[in-house]
């Protein structure tokens, strides 16, 4: 699934070349691409035919671009969405969900998604914050200017759980999924089952570091792609995957210490780590 790197490398390329742009029509071809737009395709489609797009904002994993009317486009691209700005003489693909045509002529944004898991809405935005409803819930990110390292390393120590699940959730920190978790374990030298209530601020600190160096190089790398399923608006893929220091590297020796890399089961998922490196907690939470 994108990680904040990906939606972020999207959000840039949206930036550049949809705002600014009046939506003239939208194309809707799969009713689970605006699943959560319960009014239906008609209603999606009036609501942005004739709205310009004001910029292109993002939260963790959603993305939205506010609208001349007060409500938002807001798009989660799922494990296989993407938003891409093509010649409208390009050929649909297979997996074409949506289509918006602007005003200009120009380039049309297309939301394709082979699995289906992501979606797109039109939404009111909140008052004060500016964010839509559903991502009220969605706690800032560690590149984001406002986000606070005190009250986060107060609130990671008060989850009484394993460190991993505890940056994975979007309540607590947005943005890091797996593999982005377990680089940033690795740069910080810290095991996922580690007991956040064990953690001093010492170690938070160089725990939000390593998030934040991890998440910078991928964005200059334009993110992580193992496959075809996720590229930037321009149908590019990113680098970061051969830069990678744990994850997937099973019994490959560690950078570091030329330890083989372990890898767990967790949360029917993987963890990728050093052992050496990252020593087993004597107490640990999965």
């Amino acid at each position: 699934m994108p990680e904040l790197p990906e939606v972020e490398v999207v959000r840039r390329g949206l930036q550049r070349w949809a705002v600014g742009r009046t939506v003239e029509s939208v194309e809707v071809f799969h009713p689970r691409a605006i699943r959560r737009h319960l009014a239906g395709a008609a209603h999606f489609a009036a609501e942005l035919a004739g709205r310009t797009l004001l910029t292109a904002c993002r939260r963790g994993k959603y993305l939205w671009l506010p609208l001349d009317s007060g409500d938002a486009l807001l798009a989660h691209l799922g494990m296989s969405g993407q938003l891409l700005v093509l010649a409208a003489a390009a050929p649909d693909g297979a997996h074409l969900r949506a289509r918006f045509r602007f005003s200009d002529g120009g380039p049309e944004l297309r939301f394709v998604d082979q699995r289906t898991f992501g979606g797109l809405d039109v939404e009111p935005l909140l008052p004060v914050e500016l964010v839509p409803v559903s991502v009220r819930h969605i706690a800032r990110d560690p590149l984001d200017p406002r986000f606070d390292d005190a009250a986060f390393a107060v609130s990671i120590r008060h989850r009484r759980t394993g460190i991993k699940r505890a940056v994975l959730d979007q309540t607590l920190v947005s943005g890091i999924g797996n593999i982005y978790a377990d680089e940033a374990l690795w740069r910080a030298r810290l095991h996922y089952a580690r007991p956040t209530e064990t953690l001093n601020r010492t170690e938070t600190a160089r725990l939000l570091s390593a998030v934040r160096a991890v998440m910078t190089s991928a964005l200059e790398q334009g993110g992580t792609s193992f496959d075809s399923l996720y590229v930037n608006v321009n149908g590019e893929s990113g680098y970061f995957d051969r830069s990678l220091e744990v994850y997937g590297r099973r019994d490959h020796p560690c950078s570091r210490c030329g330890t083989p890399i372990r890898r767990d089961v967790f949360m029917n998922r993987s963890s990728f780590f050093c052992p050496r490196c990252q020593p087993r907690p004597r107490r640990a939470r999965l």
